[in-house]
Formats: structure tokens, sequence, C-alpha cells
């Protein structure tokens, strides 16, 4: 074998690798960094045009044709700006941690499909639009992203400050309670489709695109993305309001840059995931013998990838043009209380559907009167449900009055306390 082949084609995977050359991946490792670097230049442009159309304001227009190098201007401007390092910083990990965002939001996009095997005019060279891919390629998509949020929790953590420490701290547990739900919904997908492997089930979907009969594990999966990426209304770990600019708030010039380099490289990796695991990948949206298949094959399917990716950064820009930023509690109520349940019983009733029609060989029509009965016993439930009335703060108990001076400052009283009569211009007044 050719020293420079890289492997042989593995198990379980659609594409064919085996005559992979490392220049060849090189190439294709090379064109994935400059096609996210372009696409996030794009994607600040995308956004600031969408939200301002949403407004009724013209958003950028001066830079360029439609203002499309005004993120470019942006870009130089960080650039050159003085970088600053607080003094209290712990430097090595202040520098670091930026680095390590950037470095694994780029690590994704290396098992993401873009289109078939395509070939090269002039040429006999033919390769998958594809840098590699494994039989657990999803897992690695799930790992890279989990390793992201070390950037952010020791970026807040070094800056020696206290508001990007509570930042960071709100990441980490934002990022561990979205995770969990956006793995459960994913998992419907490795059932349905037998393999982990994204060009597997790229290929799994020429029948019928996932997020059809998976509606539930779609909704779960884009709720979770918008949380995984702190993104609006979910954008609680830099929340302006409470937190100045949370964990990116000491710093500045290209480090600045860095961080919000790699938070929209992760809107365009869990897009991209989206559309390979729920949205048919780089398959057209129309039957695979449509065309005799025309449009599947060559350097077209590519161009059906990127028209899916976009149409979900669109959700992206969409969601945080239209809904306010949660609170905290609420923010984490919803995740634990309402997404990971709900996740977790689709799995379970999706496994034991599988498993009746798989293996004791029950046919779909036998399923409707459970599906339908099922159904009417939820909303009932639902609709009978006894709404749990809570008694208002301090009903049925007489508190005595608060002193609101005995910690050294006023403090205001909550609710059912009560602050002791003062004299105020010879009235007696009684504070609530």
């Amino acid at each position: 074998m050719n020293p420079l082949i890289l492997a042989e084609a593995a198990p379980g995977v659609t594409a064919d690798f085996s005559q992979e050359t490392i220049w060849a991946s090189i190439v294709k490792a090379v064109l994935i960094v400059v096609f996210l670097l372009t696409s996030v230049l794009f994607a600040i442009w995308f956004e600031r045009k969408v939200v301002a159309r949403m407004q009724v304001r013209p958003g950028p227009n001066w830079h360029g044709p439609f203002g499309l190098l005004q993120s470019l201007a942006d870009a130089m401007k960080l650039l050159l700006k003085e970088d600053l390092t607080v003094t209290r910083a712990d430097r090595f990990v202040y520098l670091l941690a930026p680095m390590i965002s950037v470095f694994c939001s780029l690590l994704v996009f290396a098992v993401i499909p873009f289109g078939p095997s395509v070939s090269f005019p002039w040429t006999d060279w033919t390769t998958p639009a594809q840098l590699t891919d494994f039989p657990v390629a999803v897992l690695y998509v799930l790992a890279a992203a989990s390793l992201g949020v070390y950037g952010i929790v020791l970026g807040g953590w070094a800056s020696g400050s206290t508001y990007p420490l509570l930042g960071s701290v709100r990441s980490t547990a934002q990022v561990i309670s979205y995770e969990l739900a956006m793995g459960l919904s994913l998992v419907s997908v490795f059932i349905m489709s037998g393999s982990m492997s994204t060009s597997q089930i790229v290929d799994s979907q020429t029948q019928i695109w996932w997020f059809i009969p998976l509606a539930p594990a779609f909704v779960i999966y884009v709720i979770s993305m918008i949380g995984e990426t702190n993104r609006l209304p979910f954008d609680l770990p830099e929340a302006e309001g409470e937190l100045v600019s949370g964990y990116m708030t000491e710093y500045s010039s290209m480090k600045f840059a860095w961080f919000f380099l790699a938070e929209y490289i992760n809107m365009l990796n869990v897009s991209a995931v989206a559309v390979t695991l729920f949205l048919g990948g780089w398959r057209a949206p129309v039957p695979d013998g449509f065309l005799g298949g025309a449009l599947n094959e060559g350097w077209l399917p590519i161009l059906w990838f990127l028209v899916k990716l976009w149409a979900v950064m669109f959700v992206f820009v969409w969601v945080r043009g239209t809904l306010l930023r949660l609170r905290y509690d609420q923010f984490m109520v919803f995740g634990w209380k309402v997404l990971i349940p709900v996740a977790l019983g689709w799995v379970v009733v999706l496994a034991v559907v599988q498993w009746l029609q798989r293996v004791q060989q029950v046919s779909f029509q036998q399923f409707i009167p459970v599906i339908v009965g099922a159904a009417i016993v939820f909303i009932a439930v639902m609709w009978f449900w006894p709404e749990k009335k809570e008694a208002p703060p301090g009903a049925g108990e007489e508190k005595e009055p608060v002193d609101a001076f005995a910690g050294g400052f006023p403090v205001p009283p909550l609710p059912g306390e009560k602050l002791p009569p003062s004299k105020r211009f010879g009235k007696e007044v009684h504070g609530e």
C-alpha cells in the first residue's frame, strides 16, 4: 500500500476513504478552515441585515456592496485595537482560554459530509466531500462541543474579576444541562439509522428525512442547540444587563475576537449537525429518483447542503430578533424539568416501538389504536390535572418586623416582610 494512504475503508461508514492520501486530507482541512472563517464574516453581516429588516432599519449598507465588507472592517478594527491584559489575571490561562474555544470549534466540521464523492475535471481523482468519518463520528462531535466550554470557564476564572467568573459558572451549568437534552435527541437518530457515522446517517435518509418521523427530537435539538451556543434568548453567560459582558468582560482586541469567532463557528457547527442528522444532509429536497438522481450527484449536493445550513442559521437570527432573554432560574428549570424528561420519554417510546416492529413483527396498523389511546389519555390527564395553588408569602403567619439596617446597609423587605413603624414629619408610617 502507498504509505501516503491514510486508512482502509472503515466498517459502518458509507464514505470511502481507502484511497485518500495525506495531501488530500491536508488540502481539505485547509479548505474547511477557510470556509468557516469566511462563513463567520458572512454570518455577522447576515445576522445584522436580517435583524435590521425585522426592526425596519437599513443595517450595514456603507462598506462594500450591500454592506458586505462591514464584517471585514470590524475584524480589522479588532485586530488593530490596543491589546490590554488585566493586572490580576493569570496570564497563561488568560491567553490560553480563547484559543481552546476556537480550536474546539474548528474540530466539528471534520466529520460533516458536504456531499458525496466528487471528481475533479481533467483528472482521475475522486474523493469524498468530507474530511473524515468513523463509526462513532457523532460522539466525536459531542466531545468536541463539550471541550469548548473549558475555554469559557477558564477565561472567566483567569480574568480575576467577579462578573466574568459568574458568567463562566453560568456557562458550565448551561452547557451540561442542555447537552444532556441534545444528546438524548440525537439518540433517536441513532435508533432509526442504526449508525453513529455521519455519512451513514445521511445515506439512511434516502426515503425520508428524519425530522419528519422524529419531530419531537428535532424540536428538542433546535432548542438545545440555541442554549448550547449561548444565543438569545439563552445568552445568560454574557447577559449585559446582569454581568456587564459575562466571561468576555476583561478581554479586548483579538482575544475578544477569538471568543466571538468561536461563538459563530459553534453556530455553524450545530446547524451543520442539524442538517446532517435531521434534514437529509446534502440530499436534494426531492424524491431520490427524481431526474435519475442527477440532483444528488457531483458538486450540486454541496449547494443543497449550504442552502439548508443557512436556513438553520436564519432560525438563530429569527429567534434572536423575536424573543426576550429568560431569567436564569427559568432557563435551568426549562432544561431540567421539561427538555430532559421529554427527550428521555421520547427515546423510551421510540425504542419500544422499534423493538416491537423489528423483533416482534408488529405492523404499523396495529399501533394506531395504541397511539390514539395514549394521546387521548395524555390530553385528558393534562386537561384535568389540578392546578397547584401556592399560598402568598407570609400567609397564615405573623412575622416580626425586620430591621432593614441590621447588616449596615439598607435592605428592602422581602415579600411578606414588613418594616417597623418609623416617624417621618411627625407621623407614624408603616412600611410594607
